[in-house]
């Protein structure tokens, strides 16, 4: 066999070939198929997401009551998680389903970061029971009498709820709402 003077082997030392054996042995072997993912069965991943979403509601209401000890302010729940205080009584007639509310209001995540007002945006106006507004601030309204000035603390389920409102309330986001009923028609 006669070897070209120009044979880049000729010159390679043992370790260089070693060396670079190893390296193709170590490529080859990242570039094994990997293995089959096994899925949970769905009763695993039932269980996994309900005990996901009780450690996320568990935090959630830790935080609203943190934020009410913080304020000092005598809330009442409702059995959906509301949070109300009426700081102001009116002596106009109770809202019912039905009737159209007009209402001034702000809204501020629980960071205390002002989200909406009717001083921006205007007062707000809807039917009580047709939906379109939050489900936390139509069972709010439904505890208030015309003239009633209130804060309301809605946690994420009865806000806009995992996708937020997509502008500025974000995700599972916790908002405080205060409230004056202007006008029920």
């Amino acid at each position: 066999m006669h070897i070209k003077k120009n044979n880049p082997w000729r010159k390679t030392s043992p370790a260089a070939i070693i060396t670079g054996l190893l390296l193709v042995f170590i490529f080859s072997a990242c570039q094994e198929a990997p293995q089959e993912r096994q899925l949970p069965d769905s009763e695993t991943l039932k269980e996994t997401l309900a005990e996901t979403n009780k450690l996320l509601l568990g935090a959630e209401d830790q935080e609203i009551r943190d934020f009410v000890d913080r304020y000092g302010w005598d809330v009442k729940e409702t059995g959906s998680g509301l949070r109300y205080y009426i700081y102001h009584e009116g002596d106009g007639p109770r809202a019912r389903t039905g009737n159209i509310v007009l209402i001034d209001y702000s809204i501020h995540l629980i960071t205390g970061d002002l989200v909406y007002s009717s001083e921006e945006d205007g007062p707000r106006e809807f039917e009580i029971g047709k939906g379109g507004v939050e489900t936390g601030l139509e069972e709010g309204i439904l505890l208030l009498h015309q003239g009633d000035k209130a804060k309301f603390i809605l946690p994420s389920h009865l806000a806009h709820g995992v996708p937020g409102d997509g502008v500025k309330i974000p995700k599972r986001a916790t908002i405080v709402y205060d409230v004056e009923v202007l006008d029920l028609k």
